[in-house]
């Protein structure tokens, strides 16, 4: 079994992704900004499970509960970065503290992560990092830029240090979940019955943490929608796009 670090993790993939990684043996340490969930999860869970309270956005409070994981646990097995802030207006509508702001949470925070864990990983010879993404990030989306633009950048950032760690014994991998009906995708303007359930999501990705993949989905069918994204990014794009508008259209009507 496995010690596993997570940042962001307190409800919707994240909450369901810790419920089932401890349901399978694991230690897990969940850093967030609220962690009242994982408080009740950890009274069945009591030996297992560490909440700690810190922001993506804070370094110190990143550095803390590291230190804090492996003092309780041991070495770091996988540190996976599942915070996220979303938006949803045009670029027209949104300002420039707002981009970065998003960034802060989703690109930075996994850097911020990253840059943590990693000596601990390269001392030990082994580990793996997983940053959660998003289709989005690959094939752009309406009214949704900043989003999707830090998920962009984590991709990048995933696959360049895939390449300079791979001499640690360290792997780096994305989990690309569906559009979930959780808190915050509520303001993507997608019917409920389009999104998938976050607890199938969260289980589905916990069963698949081992994968060698770089890419790392739930289920066989997300696996084939994201390749396809990767493949024809700008025409799913505008695909979703045209797509969502028609089912906006028919609510209206």
């Amino acid at each position: 079994m496995a010690n596993i670090l997570i940042v962001g993790a307190n409800q919707g993939i994240g909450y369901y992704l810790v419920e089932r990684l401890l349901e399978l043996g694991n230690t897990v340490t969940v850093l967030d900004i609220r962690i009242g969930a994982i408080e009740i999860l950890k009274e069945k869970y009591p030996k297992t499970v560490l909440p700690i309270i810190a922001d993506a956005r804070d370094l110190f409070g990143i550095e803390n509960g590291v230190h804090q994981a492996i003092e309780q646990f041991g070495d770091i097995d996988i540190a996976i970065h599942n915070a996220c802030l979303c938006t949803f207006a045009s670029e027209h509508d949104t300002g420039y503290e707002i981009y970065q702001d998003v960034m802060d949470v989703n690109y930075f925070g996994a850097l911020r992560l990253t840059k943590t864990v990693l000596p601990h990983m390269q001392k030990a010879k082994r580990g793996r990092i997983i940053f959660t993404s998003s289709g989005v990030g690959i094939t752009g989306f309406l009214n949704i830029s900043p989003y999707a633009a830090s998920k962009g950048a984590i991709e990048s950032l995933a696959k360049c240090m895939q390449i300079e760690n791979e001499e640690y014994g360290i792997s780096f991998h994305l989990f690309h979940p569906p559009l979930t009906n959780t808190k915050s995708a509520s303001g993507i303007s997608v019917p409920k019955e389009f999104k998938a359930e976050a607890k199938k999501v969260g289980y589905g990705l916990a069963d698949h943490i081992w994968s060698k993949k770089f890419v790392i989905c739930h289920s066989v069918n997300q696996e084939v929608q994201i390749k396809l994204s990767y493949r024809h990014p700008l025409y799913i794009g505008k695909m979703m796009t045209k797509a969502t508008k028609r089912s906006l259209n028919i609510q209206k009507g």
